[in-house]
């Protein structure tokens, strides 16, 4: 195990998991991660045993982690794990989000998801990604880190398609996601990565199902009008739409928002980021 550094510096180096036994490697003893002054990001390597590949996936704990406190730290789990390490720096929003008393100590497992059709397959309402977060990751983050049980605690959250996935897993697994932060989601897409109709998979089943205990918080840009799959799909806003207003139907407790000037892409979500983590944070126990 290599060595840990401030997060402002530096990556951690990559864990890579030998054949054979658990899904992930062996977690750290959590008291050796205690740091009294400054947060930190752990990298790891992992093989995810649901696709059969490896799958990257950083682990943020804040400045002065303690494993040993009473209290289990909340959870932030963001998709798209190396754009919420730059471009969308999830990190050090956290950071500043503490430092101005604004939010509790979070801890955060940014996913990696690949590009193009693989990460479709990982995010476009794909229950095979549910079942790896289910079944390997939150276990192992659980293991290895002191983070609540409680769903009421948890975030998940995205954008684009990392916005469809984290209400769909939410949607999915209510007894571990309790809480989405959706920045443009993609709520015009099928089932399973399809891009053929029926499309606004997830808004059906919304609609159809009894309502689960799931708090949402969803926006998108006005100017978000583009016309999907070239033409031939969804408008995106107005699917987008359909979904905020099929929650409301059911009674879920959910807050859409369009952006005024918003278009699809991270200057316009990354100074909106902090908002929605706040949003959905307010009244948590601050230990």
């Amino acid at each position: 195990m290599l060595p840990r550094r401030p997060l402002a510096f530096a990556i951690l180096g990559a864990l890579l998991l030998a054949g054979g036994g658990a899904a992930f490697p062996a977690a750290r003893s959590p008291a050796s991660r205690v740091a009294a002054g400054s947060s930190h990001l752990e990298a790891h390597v992992v093989h995810d045993t649901s696709y059969q590949r490896e799958r990257r996936v950083w682990v943020y704990t804040p400045p002065g982690y303690d494993a040993g406190r009473s209290a289990p730290y909340p959870l932030i789990l963001a998709f798209d794990g190396d754009g919420y390490r730059d471009d969308m720096p999830l990190p050090r929003v956290l950071d500043s989000l503490l430092a101005a008393g604004r939010t509790p100590a979070f801890v955060a497992v940014l996913v990696d998801d690949s590009t193009g059709a693989v990460r479709l397959a990982d995010l476009a309402n794909t229950r095979q990604m549910v079942g790896f977060l289910a079944n390997q990751l939150m276990p192992w983050v659980r293991q290895g880190w002191h983070v609540t049980r409680d769903p009421r605690r948890v975030i998940v959250t995205g954008s684009s398609a990392g916005g469809l996935a984290a209400a769909f897993v939410a949607f999915s697994r209510p007894d571990l996601f309790g809480n989405v932060w959706s920045q443009s989601g993609a709520f015009w897409r099928g089932a399973e990565a399809s891009n053929d109709p029926p499309w606004e998979w997830l808004t059906g089943q919304v609609a159809a199902s009894p309502r689960r205990e799931v708090r949402f918080v969803l926006e998108v840009g006005a100017l978000e009008h583009q016309v999907t799959l070239g033409g031939s799909g969804p408008v995106f806003g107005e699917a987008h739409q359909r979904f905020c207003d099929a929650l409301k139907s059911k009674g879920y407790e959910v807050t859409c928002t369009e952006v005024p000037g918003g278009r699809h892409g991270p200057p316009w979500w990354r100074p909106r980021m902090a908002g929605g983590i706040v949003a959905l944070s307010a009244g948590w126990p601050r230990p």
